[in-house]
């Protein structure tokens, strides 16, 4: 069998092995995206068919001022909880890394709540955050400290479920434990020569050796957080109550599921998913200029 013959055999036998993930890539996946662009330019309600009215979902999107309340919503959200959540993840990354053989079992416990249903997440802001009897605001007392209304307050909606979100914070943990752990020691035998201490090792070692984890860490949480609606719809909108703290919860992907199932304007829900499409493409290519300077990758050639 020749060189080329044995290429083209191991060439059908790796896309025999894919296709399944090919097919359902098509179909679960691009057709989908594809399908929603077309309903984004036409009035569709789910009961009737789509009628084509070209761009008049995307001028309605531009003078809704409720897709600015989302976005904006959203974007401080955003700006809240990605720091906050890359921050926590690198704090404890950092505490298992120095507990040795404990690690394994700490790893794990923080994992676990990961596994916690995201409405049950929400319920528990209400438990935990009540601005009345909240083991939150109990807990402030204890210190003397008066907690806020996190429910209520508008201004404290939004880092009340920056801060219940850190429930899920293992994944991220494990992630940056995994590349701690693949730092090379000699670099922090060659520190400590140099006579650096914990912060300098810290500083000029461990965060560029760790900086791909990082960035990846953050462009995915960043993409979640502007996905933002299990949490926040459970909490404030799931059992249809009414309050003057739920502007203050209405992120987009809330008010683009109200217009698409409640509403049933799918063609307008189309054209607000494709903007917010653009805006997560938008923000990643940001994050990813950005990484150019920032972001060590062992072996790259500078």
């Amino acid at each position: 069998m020749t060189t080329s013959a044995r290429a083209r055999r191991e060439r059908r036998t790796g896309l025999a092995f894919i296709s399944p993930w090919i097919v359902g890539f098509v179909v679960f996946t691009a057709w989908p995206i594809l399908y929603s662009g077309y309903l984004s330019l036409t009035d569709y309600d789910v009961l009737t068919d789509p009628a084509f009215v070209g761009l008049e979902n995307y001028e309605r999107m531009a003078a809704d001022p409720q897709v600015r309340l989302a976005l904006w919503n959203t974007l401080q959200y955003a700006v809240v909880q990605v720091p906050l959540y890359v921050l926590v993840s690198l704090a404890l990354a950092l505490l298992l890394h120095q507990a040795g053989r404990a690690s394994g079992f700490f790893r794990t416990a923080f994992f676990v709540p990961k596994m916690t249903p995201p409405v049950a997440v929400g319920v528990l802001l209400l438990l935990l955050f009540n601005g009345q009897y909240g083991l939150v605001n109990e807990a402030l007392a204890a210190v003397g400290v008066d907690g806020p209304s996190w429910t209520t307050d508008p201004a404290w909606v939004k880092p009340g479920l920056a801060l219940v979100s850190l429930w899920s914070v293992g994944t991220a943990v494990v992630i940056l434990l995994a590349a701690l752990q693949d730092v090379p020691a000699e670099l922090y035998d060659a520190a400590r020569v140099d006579g650096a201490g914990w912060w300098r090792r810290t500083r000029t070692v461990t965060l560029p050796m760790i900086s791909g984890a990082l960035f990846f860490v953050t462009v995915v949480n960043t993409i979640a957080a502007f996905q933002m609606f299990t949490e926040a719809y459970s909490a404030y909108f799931g059992a249809g109550t009414s309050s003057y703290s739920n502007d203050a919860a209405l992120f987009y992907v809330i008010y683009l599921f109200r217009e698409g199932f409640a509403e049933l304007h799918m063609g307008y829900a189309s054209a607000l998913a494709w903007l917010l499409f653009v805006v997560i493409m938008l923000v990643t290519a940001v994050q990813l200029l950005v990484s150019r300077r920032l972001v060590y990758y062992e072996g790259e050639q500078r």
